[in-house]
């Protein structure tokens, strides 16, 4: 070994003595866990349009019940079974509550009524009217003729149809003050509420006699009558409708007759009663179900009441299962064992049959509420999924040499655990976790559609029961059944592909990694 003082003087220079020696600034901001998390899920196109889509479902959820007047319980059994109806839509060509009718003259006749009807004054309800002044009338059923055509020696046609002016005209039972306080509405507003009653007497077809729709002479098969008695097979005759108005003794129209102690019994539009009850006119966004319930405002408080449900379970479950699984994946031996062996037991318990005994012995008995209940249910065995991820995450980690190195420099067991494995483990655990709410939200429905739990009812709504509720109109009005598959699939979709980008950004292992 060579002797320092062997060396020559010029090894002992200075390196530098003049310039200031320091660390280099860093040219990019510090990027913490969460600011890396964030960069990387944004990566994911898929995971971000589908995050995007489940804010929209959860604001449409929460913000929609606040800009309708329309309440939960509220149905309109007279509108019923409604297609989806808007006006600022409507300006669009779709959602306007029209469809394509085909049918025999008689029932186009029937509709072709429905509008010459407000054409009729109490002084003038004997004129028969042209059909060109239908054209501009607001509440003229019939939108658009496009054929007429024969089959098997039957006359046709084919029109489109407003559903809500469709519904026509009904006899109904009011008090004195109530009948003049509709016809005071009548004439403040110009909106003709009250019609001339029918006179069914001169109707030989029984069903005819309770039809508040046909106010013109109709034959034994319902085709209009011409002042002469004949039946009127030929569209361009329409305006030649006879009217057949109740009359008393003097011939004059009666618009009312007697009900008993202080009633009457008067016929009025259903579409303008509609506007006299709640000052605007009949439409539903979304249409209305078999009741007359809108569907918008029971989808909205549907999907509040799955995501409610299925948030909860996955907080719980999520708390129980990384607790619990922590403790067994870290200090493992006889503790993991017996605690194996518990999620064992409660793993082989069907969740059908755990959920059917917790509704028999806790909704039935009045104990708690369907919700309740379908929510202990859930967590009762829910857990145990995260549980046995959480593990098998600290059985990778806990051994590595970051943990080593924290256990040597004195770190308790809880901090090990929660401080050093935990944050490493997160990203599967997160994934697992938000997986769990399209699990509970898919649960829901099916249960709610078989009919096992009942989570329907007038002050609450589920996205089960509205499919179960549909499915019987899913060929002829399909529109109900459409909206809530609509949202379940988005749902289910989304929350799995949200669920993947969430793994990926809480990776540690990614951090830094460049695609």
């Amino acid at each position: 070994m060579q002797n320092m003082k062997d060396l020559p003087a010029k090894s002992f220079e200075f390196v530098q003595l003049d310039d200031h020696i320091h660390d280099t600034k860093f040219e990019t901001k510090p990027v913490g866990y969460l600011k890396d998390a964030w960069n990387r899920f944004k990566k994911n196109k898929a995971s971000v349009v589908a995050a995007i889509i489940i804010v929209l479902i959860v604001l449409y959820g929460i913000i929609y019940p606040f800009c309708t007047d329309r309440k939960l319980s509220e149905n309109h059994v007279e509108f019923s079974l409604m297609r989806p109806k808007n006006d600022f839509l409507s300006n669009f060509g779709f959602c306007n509550g029209q469809y394509t009718k085909k049918g025999t003259l008689s029932s186009y006749a029937q509709d072709y009524g429905k509008a010459v009807m407000y054409l009729y004054t109490p002084d003038n309800v004997t004129t028969i009217f042209n059909i060109s002044e239908l054209e501009d009338l607001k509440f003229n059923p019939i939108k658009k003729i496009n054929k007429t055509y024969e089959t098997e020696g039957l006359k046709y046609i084919e029109y489109r149809i407003d559903q809500y002016l469709e519904k026509g005209y009904e006899r109904v039972q009011v008090t004195r003050q109530e009948y003049a306080e509709m016809l005071k509405w009548q004439e403040e507003t110009g909106y003709q509420l009250v019609f001339p009653l029918v006179d069914t007497s001169n109707y030989t077809n029984p069903m005819h006699k309770t039809n508040d729709d046909l106010w013109y002479m109709v034959d034994n098969k319902g085709y209009p009558l011409d002042k002469n008695g004949k039946a009127v097979k030929d569209i361009e005759k329409f305006e030649y409708l006879v009217p057949n108005f109740l009359t008393d003794s003097d011939g004059n129209v009666l618009y009312t007759q007697d009900a008993g102690t202080d009633s009457y019994y008067i016929r009025v539009s259903r579409y303008v009663r509609y506007i006299y009850d709640f000052g605007e006119e009949p439409s539903f966004l979304l249409g209305s179900d078999g009741i007359g319930y809108d569907i918008a405002v029971r989808l909205a408080y549907g999907i509040r009441l799955s995501l409610i449900l299925a948030v909860c379970v996955a907080v719980i479950n999520f708390i129980i299962g990384s607790i619990y699984g922590a403790i067994a994946g870290y200090y493992g031996g006889a503790v993991d064992m017996i605690m194996e062996r518990i999620t064992d037991v409660l793993g082989g318990m069907p969740t059908m049959v755990v959920i059917t005994l917790f509704n028999i012995f806790l909704v039935e008995t009045n104990k708690v509420s369907p919700a309740v209940s379908f929510i202990i249910a859930f967590i009762a065995t829910g857990w145990i999924g995260t549980a046995s991820g959480v593990r098998t995450q600290f059985y990778r980690f806990k051994h590595q040499e970051y943990v080593l190195a924290a256990r040597t420099l004195g770190a308790r067991d809880f901090r090990l655990m929660f401080k050093h494995v935990f944050p490493n483990s997160l990203g599967t655990i997160i994934t697992s976790s938000v997986l769990v709410i399209p699990g509970v939200i898919f649960s829901e429905t099916s249960l709610s559609y078989l009919g096992i739990i009942d989570l329907n009812g007038p002050n609450a709504s589920s996205i089960g029961t509205m499919l179960s509720n549909g499915q019987q109109y899913l060929s002829t009005y399909p529109h109900i059944i459409l909206w809530p598959a609509i949202i379940i699939a988005l749902l289910m979709l989304c929350f799995n592909l949200f669920g993947n980008g969430l793994r990926d950004a809480f990776n540690p292992s990614l951090r830094g990694v460049e695609e």
